[in-house]
């Protein structure tokens, strides 16, 4: 058996399945609704949180599997924001931004966006790959937000035991590209319980944030110790993560573990208690940098940014 990337149907929308050689992981792409990851499986079982599912995500933006935030993750603490000469407003009636309950624009500009394009599909190297772009200052209500010329790309590739997702940043105009996009991966061991499920977390500095959830500018050291989840609650920011960066999900006899390999050097941990799932947000800056600049980089013409992370499932 090798492994395929096959087309089905979901909620409507056309899917593509991505299984690999030995049948046992099952990856499955949404590329007209944000090329969002809307399953993981491993042996049938589902290992992602589904939430309102696809339809919400496409009516809604209502976040789900592993939607990308782009061309910023998290919040922003206001409608405007300047990049070395350049000034941007945004506004709801001229760009797609969704909204947090306070009202700060939430989770960038591609949440179930129509624009990507599939440019591969199929076999590489023993693993199913995937590959996408979007030309994203072709569509002036992008542009309007974020008016730096380039081409995002996304390429998938699923073996035996992981998926890994690189997302690939190309100026395609004479200015430098900030970089301030993220993931958003709801986690979930099968079953709704937490009973016996342990996380372990590569940070050492919590950024504290203001009830907005915006960064306060005051940190604290941290431990992410392999320990209960238990009861616990997780809406943090963590800016300082140790190395190599690996987050654990496990439970009895099952393992999830997400990698940043390259590119991400932040996080936004969410696990709220009434939910069977939690998040390790792969993060290229902290919340809010493109207004704060903390830490905030570009890409310049002629280069490229590429970030990847890995989710490894056993058990």
């Amino acid at each position: 058996m090798s492994a395929s990337v096959t087309e089905s149907t979901t909620d409507g929308h056309t899917t593509l399945t991505l299984t690999s050689a030995s049948g046992e992981l099952e990856a499955v792409y949404a590329p007209s609704v944000g090329m969002v990851c809307c399953s993981l499986r491993r042996n049938g079982d589902e290992l992602l949180g589904q939430r309102g599912g696809l339809e919400a995500y496409a009516k809604k933006g209502s976040t789900f599997g592993i939607p990308l935030l782009y061309p910023w993750a998290n919040r922003l603490a206001a409608m405007s924001y300047s990049f070395e000469s350049t000034d941007v407003t945004l506004s709801a009636d001229e760009s797609p931004l969704h909204f947090d309950s306070a009202g700060l624009p939430m989770h960038g500009l591609l949440g179930a966006s129509p624009y990507w394009e599939v440019v591969e599909a199929g076999e590489s190297g023993a693993a199913a790959l995937l590959q996408a772009r979007l030309d994203f200052s072709a569509h002036d209500e992008l542009a309007r937000a974020f008016p730096f010329r380039h081409m995002l790309e996304l390429e998938v590739r699923l073996d035996d035991n992981s998926l890994t997702v690189a997302t690939t940043v190309i100026p395609t105009g004479d200015s430098n590209v900030p970089i301030a996009f993220g993931f958003h991966p709801y986690l979930a061991l099968p079953g709704s319980s937490r009973d016996g499920v342990e996380i372990e977390l590569p940070v050492t500095r919590h950024a504290l944030l203001e009830t907005s959830g915006i960064p306060s500018g005051e940190h604290e050291p941290t431990s992410g110790a392999r320990a209960p989840l238990g009861d616990r609650a997780f809406d943090d920011l963590f800016d300082e993560l140790s190395q190599p960066p690996r987050f654990t999900l496990s439970g009895p006899g099952r393992e999830i573990e997400l990698e940043f390999e390259g590119g991400y050097h932040f996080t936004q941990v969410y696990a709220p208690t009434d939910q069977p799932f939690i998040c390790f947000e792969p993060m290229t800056a902290p919340t809010n940098a493109l207004i704060s600049g903390d830490r905030l980089s570009s890409v310049a013409p002629g280069e490229q940014f590429r970030a990847i992370f890995k989710l490894t499932a056993r058990g």
